[in-house]
């Protein structure tokens, strides 16, 4: 049996070519009656179009690049964070008619521009997601400007609205989670601060500020300890607040990896959790329901913030109009048994 064109559709179904390329497409403005109509006929003549053919006759690849920074090139683990976003990336594509590509790059290396630059020439995609830290990085953003290809940034940790952004209210669920702990009666409460490139993890150290000041609690610097996102850097941060005479009865990380560190230093000085110690972090990684007991922690909805890039970007490459503003995706506190009423 022939393989089925698009003639065929168009003849079965009763439309022209052009609309049964529109429907393929996704594209708007088709009425839902004729859009049944064709699908119908695609489903019987069992249609597949030609991807190749279609993205040199309309001059575009149909593909959307996913770009994030690589942890393993400097043996911090993923904890799930990227495939979260693929996760919602893909989805999106999908439902939109395209393909996904993923770029993993090193934001250390200092040819990661030159690098970006030359694999979106080669590549040719439609449009760009770029992942935080990479997201807030100016090199970076330059780099992909310089290109022309239209892109979306996750969680650039500020904007001025002249590009379009994906983001979540990390200051505000940051300023809930300390409150959460104040009502818990701690006062002494710490704070793991994470890699300072990365704005939406300041944020969450503003929201922390935040939190206090909302209590009635003062803020004290003996109280704050720099991570860089990863469980060693967390260890050492709580081994520091831990050997202190008079230590916190709660601790805040910027992120799981180093919530995971503090409780596992807690462990190893036979600090009870959360009779003697609260922990609490922030992302919702996998990680987090694995450790004992699991991790009071914030969801970051990275899935969703993933899906909504994507979405936003292929409707503005189809309406051709301007890709500003910024996408708020809320996250949420989630309490498990790392944290509890602050020791009497």
């Amino acid at each position: 049996m022939p393989k089925a064109t698009i003639d065929d559709v168009a003849e079965l179904a009763g439309v022209s070519i052009k609309t049964v390329s529109r429907v393929v497409n996704r594209e708007p403005n088709v009425r839902e009656q004729t859009r049944a109509r064709v699908a119908e006929a695609i489903e019987k003549l069992n249609y597949r179009p030609n991807q190749a053919a279609r993205s040199l006759a309309s001059h575009h690849s149909r593909l959307i690049g996913l770009i994030y920074d690589d942890p393993s090139a400097y043996e911090i683990p993923s904890s799930g964070y990227v495939i979260r976003m693929q996760e919602g990336a893909l989805r999106a594509c999908r439902a939109a008619n395209y393909e996904l590509f993923i770029h993993p790059c090193n934001y250390r290396n200092r040819d990661v521009g030159k690098e970006l630059k030359a694999v979106i020439e080669r590549v040719r995609p439609d449009g760009i997601v770029l992942a935080a830290p990479l997201s807030n990085m100016p090199k970076i953003v330059r780099a992909i400007q310089a290109t022309g290809t239209p892109f979306v940034r996750i969680s650039p940790g500020a904007s001025n609205g002249q590009r379009l952004a994906v983001a979540t209210n990390d200051r505000e669920i940051s300023a809930e989670m300390t409150r959460y702990l104040a009502s818990l009666g701690h006062r002494n409460i710490a704070f793991i601060t994470g890699d300072p490139r990365a704005k939406a993890v300041g944020n969450r150290f503003l929201g922390y500020q935040d939190g206090l000041e909302q209590c009635g609690l003062k803020y004290s610097e003996r109280l704050v300890v720099a991570g860089d996102n990863s469980i060693g850097s967390g260890e050492q941060a709580a081994e520091k607040l831990l050997s202190r005479k008079r230590r916190p009865t709660a601790i805040f990380a910027a992120n799981d990896d180093m919530a995971a560190g503090v409780v596992r230093v807690a462990d190893r000085l036979g600090i009870n959790i959360p009779e003697e110690l609260s922990v609490a972090g922030y992302d919702d990684i996998a990680l987090a329901q694995q450790i004992y007991p699991a991790l009071t922690t914030i969801n970051q909805p990275l899935t969703s913030m993933a899906d909504v890039a994507v979405t936003k970007l292929v409707e503005s490459l189809r309406s051709k109009g301007p890709l500003k503003g910024t996408e708020i995706v809320p996250a949420s506190v989630k309490i498990r048994g790392s944290t509890g009423p602050a020791p009497g």
